[in-house]
């Protein structure tokens, strides 16, 4: 096949991909997610741990030293299979403490400490760098095959140039699909959908080339016994000490490599779906490794010596004559190698912006949390180069390794770095007693030996590491040598690795934990994770604190959006008993938002911006004793008190707030009789006066016309009031009129402006809109909706305050309800009047002054009731916020007045 046309498939192949990935997507955001939360999905997305090594690698693998490749797939099926408790956990910890990355759940378990949040981050980095570098180097191999002119010519002329651009169209991928939300609990959906779709397609490649080998080539499985067992892969000799350290690491790689978690644990959507995987994904890996043997010994009979075995699944078909075989066994290859980039550069890019860029950032700005910016910009931001720059150095070391033949060498390398972490995870989840000093040891100390004994002198030429360091060891010592740690000499590389760098990894987690003493929230972390199963996902972490839910809900919008931020904190309020958006900052609400923000910048960074704005007040040693407990039955009498100290002081608070409440209505309604005594007899008197002075008989013409008009004026001031009371009365009493009719949402926001304009029009006054977002169609009665429209931008003229005052009108479409939000960039309403704006006795400005009695927004609130639909004030919007809602389409459009007297009374 041309190389042109091979091109051509391959990018056929990627907008398939891409095609899969965005009708994913688009029924996720429509919430039509049964097929994508299915078992299935979960399974194979799994598959992303058989990558380029598995396809191509095992098959070299087998060629080189016999049934040793057989490891790649034991350790994983002896976790599946044995440790199925510990995945359970594991996903349990994640989807409770609503965790990120491995990284997240690290930090989050000793104390939500960031330290060891960078620490594993730089960690995985490293070690996934090679990865990213053998991905690379199998698609550019397998692109050689079809360039040259032999199926025995495995080279491209410029190899950089195709890595190259491999992995510029992974990251364009990567960041289509992968940077499109942070929230953690919104999946990957389209980028988890497609790597299922990836997982198919290599298994039938795989398997259809080894049924061409089997039957094809071969006289069937007994003809292929017979061959194997005439092939230098009979002749292998068990190494039961190499066998059973790849074993080892390869099971560590399921639990510690940071794609295996984020698929395992970050997009698990139900927990029963291990259940399915314990057994699916054992017999997925027992089909990928069912024609590695059989594979490699017919390359090994019929390719040319010399021939590259990484490739046999490729070239044997080439040979054969077998064109589309061999395609199809490419974009097996392909789709091996591309799913495993895509989602090690969603999980790395993830760590790297919670754990690194976010902290950054709120260190070097001295306003921290308060600070006005958008934080998800930021993030999103940080992610998109974050994938970006893995690629480049997975391609940096792809270039300075020299492209080494051995893709399963490369893997193992990574396999062992990534086990570094294997004794603070498992540590963690099942000792109480295991600390961040001794987690961060064995980490730095882990890390440190594999980097020295294994990773820098895989490199190759490069000169990361001299040459007579490797010959001599380090300073001269040949105890140091990297291959011969401590004079022990003949190990093989990677196994010499793997002892010495868990071992003092380990021993360095022991030692340091049990001299160390874990501080208050580590323990309370601790009880959390070790006990997941007895734990409430409630548990408490704080204490009550200083923080202004205004400047919680202010810092959540900047994170999670506007839109989930106000739900959130609304949904909170509602829970305590409140309206509005404003909770009161309860440990319970400041432990769930603490939870929610961690879904979207890791638990260590949501810790510290709420502990900013809080002070830092988390839980005493006392709290954390009562937490933990000493036996169940202290724990079950505990949380009992507990939710009743909760259940009365929500009730206690309820009533407090409610006597505050009358206190404060009381005092409004003296002032509003006085105010409304003032405004009837103000123009009752003049009234009066004016048609007395008219009852003179010599009282010239121009003046008799002169008081007349004046008596004109103050009889419709005074019917103007009337007309106000006699509305309030009728909307609350449900006995409007409603002309229900369609309209146009843009049209009526124009007539309410223009209305609106006539308010102090010599005042500079700004209104920004956006006029596509308001075009649809309304059922509702227009006038009663200008009516509501025109007070809210009338009091924004009033009253905004700013120098140059600017109201923003948003209108978003919420399913079949419209949201219009009126918002200036004033000072906004203090916090102790915005409950009691809307009740028709209040007025906020001085209430000696003339002028309204205070009915506008009572009025404007009975009227959206009366329409179905609901005005409220939104807080943290930095300046005064009203948001009216109400249906696209009035189920109910008879008038009140036709209604029953049972049925106008439920709807108050």
């Amino acid at each position: 096949m041309p190389f042109n046309n091979l091109v051509a498939v391959c990018l056929t192949y990627v907008i398939v991909l891409f095609s899969v990935a965005f009708v994913a997507e688009r029924r996720a955001q429509r919430r039509r997610l049964r097929f994508l939360r299915s078992p299935v999905i979960y399974t194979l997305s799994l598959s992303i741990y058989c990558t380029a090594w598995t396809f191509y690698g095992a098959v070299g693998y087998a060629a080189r030293s016999g049934l040793e490749f057989l490891t790649i797939y034991l350790g994983p099926t002896l976790v599946f299979v044995g440790w199925w408790w510990v995945l359970r956990k594991l996903v349990r910890i994640g989807r409770t403490h609503r965790v990120t990355s491995i990284a997240d759940l690290i930090s989050s378990r000793y104390g939500k400490s960031n330290t060891l949040g960078v620490i594993v981050t730089l960690m995985s980095v490293a070690a996934a760098t090679p990865y990213i570098a053998l991905q690379l180097q199998s698609v550019t191999l397998s692109f050689g095959v079809f360039a040259a002119g032999t199926p025995e010519g495995w080279a491209l002329p410029d190899q950089g140039a195709t890595a190259l651009w491999i992995a510029g169209g992974l990251a364009i991928f990567t960041i289509l699909f992968g940077t499109r939300n942070l929230d953690a609990n919104e999946r990957h959906h389209g980028v988890v959908t497609a790597i299922a779709l990836e997982a198919v397609v290599k298994l039938v490649a795989l398997v259809a080339v080894g049924v061409f080998v089997v039957w094809g080539l071969g006289g069937g499985p007994m003809d292929m016994l017979s061959r194997i067992d005439a092939s230098k892969i009979a002749e292998w000799d068990l190494n039961p000490g190499r066998f059973a350290g790849l074993t080892f690491v390869s099971a560590a790689a399921i639990l510690t490599l940071p794609r295996m978690f984020q698929v395992l644990v970050v997009e698990n959507v139900d927990e029963r779906h291990l259940a399915t995987a314990s057994w699916a994904f054992p017999a997925y890996l027992m089909l990928m490794s069912l024609f590695v043997v059989p594979i490699a010994v017919m390359g090994l009979e019929r390719m040319p010596e010399g021939a590259n075995p990484d490739l046999f699944v490729l070239t044997l078909p080439l040979s054969e004559g077998q064109g589309k075989l061999a395609l199809l066994a490419f974009l097996g290859g392909f789709s091996s190698a591309t799913s495993m980039v895509i989602v090690a550069a969603i999980a790395l890019a993830t760590m790297v912006s919670n754990h690194i860029v976010t902290p950054l950032w709120l260190a070097l700005r001295r306003e921290g949390p308060r600070a006005q910016g958008d934080v998800r910009g930021l993030v999103l931001a940080s992610r998109r180069v974050s994938i970006i720059a893995v690629l480049a150095m997975g391609y940096a070391y792809y270039r300075m390794s020299g492209g080494s033949e051995a893709l399963a060498a490369i893997g193992l390398i990574a396999f062992v770095g990534a086990a570094q972490v294997l004794p603070a995870l498992i540590g963690g989840i099942f000792w109480r007693g295991a600390t961040h000093v001794g987690a961060a040891a064995g980490l730095v100390i882990g890390f440190a030996l594999w980097a020295y004994t294994l990773f820098l002198p895989s490199v190759g030429d490069a000169g990361l590491i001299p040459q007579i360091v490797l010959d001599h060891g380090l300073f001269g010592f040949e105890w140091l040598r990297p291959h011969a740690l401590f004079g022990i000499a003949g190990l093989d590389p990677l196994l010499h690795a793997l002892f010495w760098s868990l071992l003092f990894n380990t021993l360095a987690f022991l030692v340091f934990s049990m001299l160390s003493f874990p501080g208050p929230m580590e323990r309370l972390q601790g009880v959390a994770f070790v006990n997941i199963y007895d734990q409430s996902p409630a548990a408490r972490s704080w204490v009550q604190g200083g923080a202004e839910a205004e400047d919680l809900l202010s810092m959540s919008q900047r994170i999670l959006g506007a839109e989930p931020a106000q739900h959130f904190f609304q949904a909170q309020a509602a829970g305590q008993g409140k309206a509005g958006f404003l909770p009161d900052t309860t440990p319970d609400f400041l432990a769930r938002l603490e939870r929610k923000l961690a879904g979207s910048v890791g638990a260590s960074t949501a810790h510290a911006m709420i502990a900013q704005l809080t002070g830092g007040t988390s839980v005493s040693m006392q709290d954390l004793i009562a937490v933990a407990g000493e036996t169940a039955e202290a724990k079950e009498y505990t949380a009992r008190l507990e939710a009743k100290s909760e259940e009365l002081a929500r009730v206690a608070r309820a009533l407090r707030e409610a006597n505050d409440k009358l206190q404060d209505l009381s005092v409004q309604k003296d002032s509003f009789l006085s105010q409304i005594s003032h405004e009837l007899r103000t123009p009752m008197t003049s009234i009066r006066a004016f048609s007395e002075i008219l009852m003179e008989p010599d009282l010239p013409d121009s003046m008799r016309a002169q008081y007349a008009e004046i008596i004109h004026e103050e009889a419709r001031r005074l019917t103007r009031l009337l007309d106000d009371l006699l509305d309030l009365s009728v909307l609350e009493n449900r006995r409007a009129q409603l002309n229900v009719s369609v309209a146009n949402l843009h049209d009526l926001i124009n007539r309410a402006v223009q209305s609106a304009s006539s308010t102090q029009p010599e005042r500079a006054f700004r209104i920004e809109r956006d006029f596509p977002t308001e075009h649809m169609p309304i059922f509702t009665d227009a006038d009663r909706l200008v009516q509501v429209m025109i007070n809210l931008i009338s009091n924004a003229r009033k009253y905004c305050d700013a120098e140059k005052a600017v109201l923003r009108i948003e209108v978003k479409r919420r399913g079949k309800r419209v949201q219009i939000d009126f918002i200036d960039n004033g000072a906004g309403i203090p916090k102790k009047s915005q409950k009691l704006i809307f009740e028709k006795f209040a007025r906020l400005t001085d209430q000696s002054r003339a002028g309204s009695a205070g009915l506008g927004l009572a009025i404007c609130r009975e009227i959206m009731t009366n329409l179905g639909g609901t005005i409220d004030y939104v807080p943290g919007q930095g300046g005064a916020a009203f948001r009216i809602s109400l249906p696209l389409r009035r189920r109910d459009q008879r008038a009140p007045s036709d209604q029953p007297p049972e049925s106008a009374a439920l709807s108050r």
